[in-house]
């Protein structure tokens, strides 16, 4: 059996960092984690192959060699997904379908043979029983969530590593709290379900044995949401793994509970963690009250996430406007809120209402969903209908992210997180490809770029300010270049 695994590409959205990628020549931000996964879930006798659209054009070569086609998808890949089905289906190619796309629009592919819902742990399983005897099924869902203890490893050695910027993998799955505009508690559950230290161990070892010696992305919705298992097992476990080891630091993405536990941050700083994303949605008190964010009221927002930045971990933040409860005047605040507590890298979108979630519920019963969500964070659309007016806030949310991520406001605020931040001690694997993008810093953005003013200031401050963080300056002034880029597409 010829197995194809294909992953949709991604437009050109906040995250994909495709303008920042030129610099390094790095085709994609991180592989297709979940197909990886899978694919070491297939029986052992069938070939396999995997093609990420994203680094790679699936040919009729490609097509013409499979037996089956697996996708899996998000639903910001919603269009590629659709063309590479049609692909398949016109010349007579089985699809097999699964992840967060499908499991939230499955009657939006009526073309698809297979739908793998839900998690594969629990549904691939009985499909490839089926297949074994003939008798497939159209669609396998289960409302349980599996002991991810019994996942593998997935099968590195179907990518090219070298095309990616970062690995990915995935300790638990599962988040305690329930924010309403989020669906992954529907996706995955309130209780963390985790993996051991000894998977997370061998996942590690295969990257490194593999030659992986840059960042690893912990996938998780939040990192910490099972604290006791982190700080006794996962975090010693890394420590220890990383002793005599170069390179290897890791990103996650966490809730802002994390700046009241001191120890936790030390660990995670001593674990090699350098980075984790935020949701912190707004300033608005009443509209953190309003989407049921609980652990983000009643406490000072700036000062947590300051305490957090003087741990060693940059906080990359997501921001959300729209919220019933904001006035035109959460605009500023936004702005304000993001500058003085220094997040360089803050995701800011339209409130959105993804299906599943309790405001989907909710905007349906009050008569005011509109189209299908799209996905991308902040390509300005939403798919309710607003309680402040429409053009009120689309042209709030544009000056919003024009302001933001204009070369004056964004190399002021990394000047005010660099002010702040105290590195964690990594043994760094330089890379050729990590000199030649400090010199196409300097040609693209220090001679050619609008923001060569902000550039050379930020260069030399660092230089004499913070020697040790100068390298972490130069990649914060390319990300700036592509966060610019992004927005300036989507708020002209």
């Amino acid at each position: 059996m010829n197995i194809l695994l294909v992953y949709p590409e991604f437009p050109d959205t906040f995250w994909s960092f495709k303008h920042a990628l030129r610099f390094v020549r790095k085709k994609a931000s991180t592989p297709p984690l979940g197909l990886v996964t899978v694919a070491a879930m297939l029986p052992e006798g069938w070939n396999k192959r995997l093609i990420d659209a994203n680094v790679q054009d699936l040919t009729d070569k490609d097509l013409a060699w499979a037996d089956y086609v697996f996708i899996s998808a998000m639903v910001v890949q919603r269009a590629s997904a659709r063309r590479i089905i049609d692909r398949c289906k016109a010349r007579g190619l089985k699809v097999v379908a699964g992840g967060p796309l499908f499991t939230c629009e499955p009657g939006q592919f009526a073309d698809v043979d297979h739908l793998i819902l839900n998690e594969a742990e629990f549904t691939l399983p009985p499909f490839l029983a089926d297949l074994a005897h003939g008798r497939p099924q159209r669609v396998y869902t289960s409302d349980e969530f599996p002991d991810i203890r019994q996942t593998p490893v997935p099968l590195w050695h179907l990518i090219d590593l070298k095309r990616y910027a970062t690995m990915s993998i995935q300790f638990s799955r599962g988040c305690p709290f329930n924010c309403d505009f989020c669906n992954i508690t529907a996706l995955l559950g309130h209780r963390p379900r985790t993996k051991t230290a000894a998977q997370i161990i061998a996942e590690l070892d295969s990257l490194y044995a593999l030659g992986w010696r840059k960042t690893v992305f912990f996938v998780d919705d939040n990192f910490i949401g099972n604290k006791r298992q982190i700080k006794t097992e996962i975090l010693p476990a890394l420590i220890e793994w990383r002793k005599g080891k170069v390179g290897m630091s890791f990103d996650t993405e966490v809730s802002i509970n994390l700046a009241d536990d001191e120890e936790l941050m030390g660990l995670m700083a001593r674990a090699g963690f350098t980075n984790v994303f935020v949701g912190i949605e707004t300033p608005n008190e009443d509209s953190l009250v309003e989407c049921n964010k609980k652990q983000n009221t009643h406490r000072d927002l700036v000062e947590s996430v300051r305490r957090i930045q003087r741990a060693g971990l940059q906080v990359e933040g997501g921001f959300i406007v729209g919220f019933d409860s904001d006035t035109p005047s959460i605009f500023q605040q936004q702005i304000d809120f993001i500058q003085k507590s220094g997040i360089v890298m803050a995701m800011v979108g339209l409130l959105q209402a993804p299906y599943g979630t309790q405001l989907y519920q909710r905007m349906k019963e009050e008569g005011r969903l509109t189209d299908e969500i799209s996905g991308d964070n902040v390509d300005g659309t939403t798919n309710i209908i607003p309680k402040m007016n429409l053009d009120v806030l689309r042209e709030g949310y544009r000056k919003l992210l024009a302001q933001l991520y204009s070369p004056e406001y964004y190399y002021e605020r990394v000047k005010t997180f660099l002010r702040e931040y105290r590195a964690p001690q990594i043994r760094v694997h330089l890379e050729f490809n990590e000199i030649l993008a400090f010199f196409r810093s300097i040609y693209r953005l220090g001679i050619k770029g609008v923001e060569r003013v902000q550039y050379w200031q930020l260069f030399f401050w660092t230089l004499f300010r913070r020697p040790k963080l100068f390298p972490l300056a130069i990649t914060l002034s390319i990300y700036g270049f592509h966060f610019r880029t992004v927005c300036q597409s989507h708020v002209q």
